[in-house]
C-alpha cells in the first residue's frame, strides 16, 4: 500500500487516578505511509506498538492527554525508536504522576501543525477531561484523532481530578462540532463515530450533565 493512511491497534492495561485501578482497552492509532508514520497515544504495550511501526520512521508519539493508560509505553517506545514525545504542558502534573523521571521533548501548542507522509495534523486545544487534552484533526484524511475528549456516544468522563464537565462540552461545542459532519472520530477508547453523528446529542448531554 501507498498513500498516507490510518492504521489501528488495541493494547490492554490499566488506568490509575485518584486511588483507583480499572482494566482497560486503548486504541492506539498510527498515521502515515510506508515510509514515515506518528503514533497517537502510546498505550500499554511498547513493543506492540513497535512492531505495528516496524521499519517505519517514527516521527513523533503524540499524546493526546497524560493519563497513564495512554502515556505509559511513550518513554520505551521513544528510546526504542528516537522519536520524541509531545504532551501540551498543561497536562505536565498528570504526567508526572507516571512517568516522573522522564519530561515529555516538547510540547503541543493549540493551532500546531504536524506533517508526516504529506498528511497535516493540527493540534486543538480541547481542554474538560484533562487540562491539556487535545485532538489532532487531519482534513486530507477526513479524519479527527479525539482521545478521550469524544467519544462515540457523548463527552469524556469529567468525574476525576483534573477534569471539568463544563469545560469539555464547551472543547467539543466550539473545537470539534464545528469541523465538517463526514469527519470520522478516531477515539481513545471504543469504536469510532462521526462529528454528525455526536452533534445533535449536545444539549442531551448539557442537561444530563457529569
Amino acid at each position: 500500500m501507498t498513500g498516507a493512511r490510518i492504521e489501528h491497534l488495541v493494547t490492554s492495561g490499566t488506568f490509575s487516578l485518584d486511588g483507583g485501578t480499572w482494566d482497560v482497552d486503548n486504541n492506539v492509532w498510527i498515521v502515515g505511509d510506508d515510509h514515515e508514520v506518528i503514533v497517537v497515544d502510546a498505550a500499554h504495550d511498547a513493543d506492540a506498538v513497535a512492531e505495528a511501526v516496524g521499519g517505519r520512521m517514527l516521527r513523533a508519539v503524540v499524546c493526546t492527554h497524560a493519563h497513564n493508560d495512554h502515556i505509559d509505553a511513550a518513554p520505551a517506545l521513544a528510546a526504542r525508536t528516537g522519536a520524541p514525545v509531545l504532551l501540551h504542558p498543561d497536562d505536565l502534573p498528570l504526567w508526572k504522576q507516571t512517568h516522573p523521571d522522564r519530561m515529555p521533548d516538547a510540547e503541543l501548542a493549540d493551532g500546531q501543525v504536524l506533517s508526516v507522509a504529506g498528511i497535516e495534523l493540527t493540534v486543538l486545544h480541547t481542554p474538560g477531561h484533562a487540562p491539556g487534552a487535545v485532538c489532532l484533526y487531519a482534513p486530507g484524511l477526513g479524519a479527527l484523532f479525539s482521545g478521550d475528549t469524544l467519544f462515540a456516544g457523548g463527552p469524556g468522563a469529567t468525574g476525576r481530578s483534573y477534569s471539568d464537565f463544563p469545560t469539555i462540552v464547551e472543547s467539543i461545542r466550539e473545537r470539534l462540532l464545528t469541523l465538517p459532519g463526514a469527519t470520522v472520530v478516531h477515539t481513545g477508547h471504543g469504536e469510532t463515530t462521526t462529528v454528525g453523528a455526536e452533534a445533535p446529542h449536545l444539549q442531551e448531554w448539557i442537561a444530563r450533565g457529569h
